[in-house]
């Protein structure tokens, strides 16, 4: 979900360059009114590219404007994104639609599971966000299926259908049956993330989440949501450890569980290989060190036996939203130390983005400033996938 999108090859169309062009005006606006007036010409294009399922020329535009003007790129993304959960074809002007996700982080030594969720799963999960997230007047439509990051909407185009196709249901207090026999396979990690998803309807202007009314404010909705919302999605998850993240909208929600994913998978690493492979915290050490293709993409994290000096596993910390080179390093050393890992090493020279040849896992840094495969220690009990999410 992250806005750096990889580069792609693209012709410069007159519609891309028009989109250009408005959100390079959008970004250097000094007025609401202003911007108003640069967004409503940017929302006439992108409604007719979102409607036409044109997006290579939204990506397009994204990437160029990601080299010469990234702020820019960041106004353009926000509006075609609000476009794509809020403002769907067939949406009427008299009310306002917002797709949502609810977000879970998840680890277990088996497959995390995703899918179908059951009728009376689905009925308690409504009772909650009813009570916890949606404002008073909110009528709201769930998905009937837990996806995993291989399952949602892999386009600007498809997130606006899929909004589409969930209005009708949430405007009578319905859910929206998906045949997860048409959804991607499920890639098998150790650590993930799951999605439930559904679309939130009220009158014009009128609030959509609790936060919004007077009585009450985001630290109250997530502490209550943690504590009841988190228990009506425990039977999504069995024998997973799970946490779970406020429910907002679509994109948000989505680029809140990429940037908590990365703290809570070497949360769940540390956690695997103390309780399945009975290594503690004590007895491992760590190496963090970037890694690039074109440029800096990415820290891994070896963890490393300290007693035989292998790499037993591995972490992937993705850079999101040109985060800085220096400061990253130090917010996963702060991660590592407070799970209880004092033995950090940070590596400054950069490592080629390199997989096994053999399985495609990616390779790890060691104490030796070599990149190699992460193997676990032989244990009759260790049944979880070798690389964390």
């Amino acid at each position: 979900m992250s806005r750096i999108r990889p580069p792609r090859r693209s012709r410069q169309s007159p519609e891309m360059e028009a989109l250009m062009k408005l959100a390079q005006s959008l970004a250097h606006s000094s007025s609401r009114v202003e911007d108003r007036f640069w967004e409503s010409r940017l929302f006439s294009i992108v409604d007719r590219l979102i409607a036409g399922s044109d997006d290579e020329t939204l990506n397009a535009a994204l990437d160029n404007l990601n080299k010469s003007d990234p702020q820019a790129c960041d106004a353009l993304a926000e509006l075609i994104e609000f476009r794509c959960e809020s403002r769907p074809e067939g949406a009427s002007s008299e009310r306002d639609v917002l797709l949502f996700a609810a977000p879970l982080l998840a680890w277990s030594r088996f497959a995390i599971p995703s899918g179908p969720i059951a009728a009376s799963v689905m009925a308690n999960l409504r009772v909650h966000l009813a009570a916890h997230i949606f404002a008073t007047d909110v009528r709201f439509g769930l998905v009937d299926v837990l996806y995993s990051p291989d399952q949602l909407p892999q386009s600007f185009s498809e997130t606006a259908q899929l909004t589409g196709k969930l209005i009708k249901a949430a405007l009578h207090g319905r859910d929206l049956h998906i045949d997860p026999a048409k959804l991607a396979e499920t890639a098998s990690f150790l650590s993930d993330t799951r999605y439930l998803l559904g679309l939130a309807v009220v009158e014009k202007d009128a609030a959509i989440f609790r936060w919004q009314e007077i009585e009450s404010d985001h630290s109250t909705a997530l502490t209550s949501w943690k504590s009841q919302g988190a228990e009506a999605m425990r039977p999504l998850l069995p024998a997973c450890a799970s946490e779970t993240l406020l429910p907002m909208a679509y994109h948000a929600a989505c680029h809140e569980a990429e940037r908590e994913s990365r703290p809570y998978s070497i949360r769940a690493s540390i956690a695997f290989l103390s309780t399945v492979v009975n290594l503690t915290a004590a007895q491992l050490a760590t190496v963090i060190a970037p890694f690039q293709e074109n440029h800096v993409e990415e820290f891994r994290v070896g963890f490393i036996e300290k007693s035989t000096g292998n790499v037993v596993h591995g972490v992937v910390w993705p850079l999101m939203d040109a985060e800085d080179l220096h400061d990253t390093p130090v917010r996963i050393e702060a991660v590592l130390r407070e799970c209880g890992i004092t033995d950090v090493r940070v590596i400054d020279h950069v490592f080629p983005l390199e997989y096994c040849d053999d399985c495609g896992v990616p390779l790890y840094p060691n104490g030796d400033d070599e990149a190699v495969h992460a193997e676990l220690p032989e244990n009759d009990s260790t049944q979880a996938p070798q690389h964390l999410h």
